[in-house]
């Protein structure tokens, strides 16, 4: 067997695109949704991940841009391997906790960002119809993992053996 010499290995390596969101949630456990004004469906504070940024990173500062809130991020919840499904390239999604807001919080948020419409608290039945399959299945997880205070390995929002 012969080996490719080592730069032209480095190329060949497949890049995986990377997510991360924060989940927040109130003491009724609604979760905090946002409205992109991008794409028919619903997700919570988050993004890409940029070059040459960490996922924690990329978390701050998507919940700033998005939502106007800065305060320290909490424990990763999720890590969860997003397959492809015809649209986007398969991926690796990053769910952080972001802990608890109030209703007047919510009310309160500044939405500056074009790319967020509104924002509300729903509870995980009430999200169903407002996001996509994988991300219903991965905040349930998310809440689970919350109150377990384990981190939740995933592969399209589905738990996997640890």
């Amino acid at each position: 067997m012969e080996l490719l010499p080592f730069d032209e290995y480095v190329r060949s390596l497949h890049r995986k695109r990377m997510s991360a969101g924060v989940l927040f949630r109130d003491a009724a456990s609604r979760v905090l949704l946002v409205e992109p004004s991008y794409k028919p469906h619903w997700d919570i504070p988050g993004g890409s991940v940029d070059a040459e940024e960490a996922p924690w990173t990329t978390a701050v500062r998507e919940v700033r841009e998005e939502i106007g809130i800065e305060r320290p991020l909490g424990r990763l919840l999720v890590i969860d391997h997003v397959l492809d499904h015809g649209g986007m390239p398969e991926g690796i999604a990053f769910v952080f906790d972001g802990g608890l807001l109030t209703v007047e919080q919510v009310a309160g948020l500044s939405l500056t960002d074009p790319e967020i419409v509104s924002a509300g608290l729903y509870t995980l039945d009430q999200t169903t119809s407002r996001v996509k399959p994988s991300l219903a299945a991965r905040l349930s997880v998310a809440m689970d993992a919350e109150s377990s205070g384990q981190l939740a390995l995933c592969e399209d929002g589905k738990p996997v053996a640890g």
